[in-house]
This record gives C-alpha cells, structure tokens and sequence, in this order.
C-alpha cells in the first residue's frame, strides 16, 4: 500500500484498521509533516516561504494569495486542500486524514483545531481509525480556539463565534457559538 491507495481509503470513509499497511504508511506519512512543520515552525520565514513549506507540507502548490502565521501543524498533510485568499492564523492545527477543504476567502482565526478521524469505541478497536472530512465553505470566519469535530460542513459566508465546538453543520450565512455550536441567526438579520 502506498500513499494514493491510503487517500483512497481515507476518501472513501473507509476505517483505516490499527496496525494494519495503511496504518503504517499513516505513520509514515506523518513522520514528514512532522519534519516540513518543525522547519516551518522554527524561526522567521518570509510569506513565500511560509507558503512554499505549506505546499510541501500539503503535497501541492498554496495560492499567491494564501497566508499563514505559524505555527501550524498538520499531523498528515496530504488531505487538505485550500482556496485562495484564504488567512490561516497562528497556533491551528490540522488532523487532515479524512480529508480538510477550505473555501476561498475563509479566515481561521487562532488556535482553530480541525479534526477529521474518529477512533473505534470498542476498546479492542481503539487504533482504528474513522475518517470523515471537514469542509469550510467560501468566505468562512472561524473565531479564535474554534474546534470543528470530523464529518462537519460549514456552508458559505457562516460564522464560528470563538471557543465553539462544532459538533453538527453549520448552515451557510448564518452565526454559531457555543459547545455545542448553535446558529443564533442568520447573517443580515
């Protein structure tokens, strides 16, 4: 098995049993996020460069238009994709296997946590893991310590207010908060 078979898998839904090849090539895979987020990480870098060490981080080239502040992480890299115009702030981090799609025009405020894997409830089946992607639509505003939970879409022009968790989607134009995060309102209202 190799990296394209595990996106597969990991697109598909499919439980990436613990201990098994694709849980190997996982690890694998998350040695060099590990390797490009530490050089991303330590020190000053120019915005090209910020950009250029995400792109590596993420297996494909990151929009002129895409800044990031780190630090960031990513513990696998290779299952994100974001738009452009797209401000990624300091301090987020990304559990990308199931897959992270991020609108044009989106703002990630602080410390946002996107995750996208469950683990087995079964202790036996602990190590196994459940992916279900995330995607933040265009023009999205995710508020500082936000963490969005795995199999979540946050439809266009929405808002996270700061420190919710977002169990359940998110309408497009419309403002949640809270933990769990409710809409309060449509946006122009």
């Amino acid at each position: 098995m190799d990296l394209t078979d595990l996106l597969t898998l990991l697109n598909a839904g499919e439980t990436i049993p613990g201990g098994s090849p694709g849980h190997a090539v996982m690890h694998e895979t998350s040695q060099e996020a590990l390797r490009i987020a530490g050089e991303l990480n330590t020190g000053y870098h120019e915005p090209n460069r910020v950009r250029e060490l995400l792109g590596a981080l993420i297996g494909t080239p990151v929009d002129d238009t895409v800044t990031l502040f780190p630090p960031f992480t990513a513990d696998f890299g290779k299952n994100i994709s974001i738009g452009k115009r797209v401000f990624i702030n300091s301090g987020c981090r990304f559990q990308d296997q199931g897959g992270i799609t991020i609108g044009d025009d989106s703002l990630i405020g602080h410390n946002v946590v996107i995750a996208t894997l469950q683990h087995g409830i079964d202790p036996h089946r602990r190590a196994d893991l459940i992916p279900a992607p995330v995607t933040i639509g265009r023009n999205v505003w995710l508020g500082a310590n936000v963490t969005v939970l795995p199999g979540v879409t946050i439809g266009d022009d929405a808002v996270v207010g700061a420190g919710s968790i977002v169990t359940k989607d998110v309408p497009a134009g419309t403002i949640a908060l809270g933990s769990p995060a409710r809409v309060i309102r449509t946006i122009g209202e």
